[in-house]
């Protein structure tokens, strides 16, 4: 246990989890936007948030963009702001959803001139990434219909096909495709790309550079999630997560809010290919474990923090599991005794690993608590007066 522990500290001081800018604004749900005070009211604010949560965390290092929400006249300006603030720009995101000329589509739109702005968008992004140094293009498309015989689904694929294939041919040597996938919403008849196996297929088709985007609010209920990372990791096309937690659909909550055990068990495969650092590399690149949540009831940069330590606490009790045992009962088709190493791994408590692993690195063992007493929650309160808040669609 003793060299497991010390193993499980190395690894965990080398994890980076990624914050998304939009998560520091306000948001909520289809029914109303909730405003809190002090929340960003533009892309740097939003970066001195996320530079906030690296320095109490110690693991959050880059943040990713939104575009346009995230929209500025000078990136290269906004990445020299983030390095001044000791974090970076990491995953730009394409928003090809929320314009009215999108109401049948982006990129698999009939009309073509519809497509061309949406490529072009896509287009748009890679030279932001260029500006900010970005190495990953993440792109999720609520494409889709919502009616039999609405549209051609065999020709909605060569659309999407033609469209990444633009896209993919532009990126730099260094950068690469993350192609997500969801199930359902807001189309309800068809999704273009509604599952791992057509993002993967289409990751295929362009190239080592284009891979698969798994966001863990995406499945349907009951979906093995760990049987997809798994597959993935075998097949070398797992580019990145998006972190979160449902109870019903893509709630968007806290990552391991409704079951920390399969994030668990999602970061145990993640662990056993070795596949935590950069060992491992999809694309030329490692695994990009970013959150992908929206704090509509509770503060955000706790919320933030919160979710960072869960996806930590579930990455210990991960590197944690006995695998000469786990193997030996694999081995000798012993059930009980398998289960048993991963349950005994699960039922650990990671928090005093965790606090000391932080004291080493210089920072407070609670990271939230710190934070509370910091006084930065106060501060922004009493600042951020005037203009206009960040939000959906800003």
């Amino acid at each position: 246990m003793t060299d497991r522990a010390a193993a499980a500290r190395r690894a965990l001081r080398e994890q980076r989890i990624e914050t998304p800018s939009w998560a520091y604004a306000n948001s909520g749900t289809r029914f109303k936007v909730f405003a809190q005070a002090g929340v960003p009211r533009d892309p740097w604010e939003k970066l001195a948030d996320a530079a906030t949560v690296h320095r109490f965390t110690g693991v959050a290092p880059t943040v990713a963009l939104h575009i346009p929400w995230d929209r500025v006249e000078d990136y290269g300006a906004l990445a020299k702001y983030a390095g001044e603030h000791g974090i970076g720009i990491g995953t730009i995101n394409a928003n090809v959803f929320q314009d009215d000329d999108y109401k049948l589509g982006s990129v698999t739109n009939p009309d073509p001139g519809v497509r061309r702005k949406a490529t072009d968008h896509l287009l748009e992004c890679v030279d932001i990434m260029d500006a900010t140094g970005s190495r990953d293009l993440k792109l999720w498309f609520a494409d889709g219909t919502n009616y039999p015989g609405q549209d051609s689904i065999r020709a909605r694929q060569d659309r999407l096909a033609e469209a990444l294939r633009e896209v993919y041919d532009r990126l730099g040597d260094d950068q690469r495709m993350l192609l997500e996938y969801k199930l359902f919403e807001p189309a309800f008849y068809t999704t273009d790309v509604p599952d791992w196996g057509t993002s993967y297929a289409h990751c295929l088709e362009l190239g080592p550079k284009a891979t698969v985007c798994i966001d863990t609010g995406h499945h349907a209920p009951g979906t093995n999630i760990e049987f997809i990372v798994a597959f993935l990791l075998r097949a070398g096309r797992l580019g990145a997560f998006d972190f979160n937690s449902r109870f019903y659909a893509d709630d968007d909550l806290m990552v391991g809010a409704a079951d920390p055990f399969q994030l668990f068990r999602i970061l145990f495969e993640i662990v056993s290919a070795d596949a935590l650092g950069t060992g491992y590399t999809s694309g030329g690149a490692p695994i990009a474990f970013m959150l992908d949540q929206c704090h509509n009831i509770e503060a955000k940069i706790p919320a933030i923090i919160r979710s960072v330590l869960n996806v930590q606490e579930a990455t210990a009790k991960a590197l944690l599991v006995d695998t000469d045992a786990l193997a030996a009962a694999q081995s000798g088709g012993d059930v009980l005794g398998a289960n048993a190493a991963l349950m005994d791994a699960f039922s650990t408590d990671v928090r005093p690993l965790l606090g000391g692993l932080r004291e080493e690195m210089g920072l407070d063992p609670d990271p939230v608590a710190a934070y509370r007493r910091s006084g930065y929650q106060e501060r922004i309160v009493a600042e951020r007066v005037g203009g206009t808040q960040a939000g959906w669609g800003a």
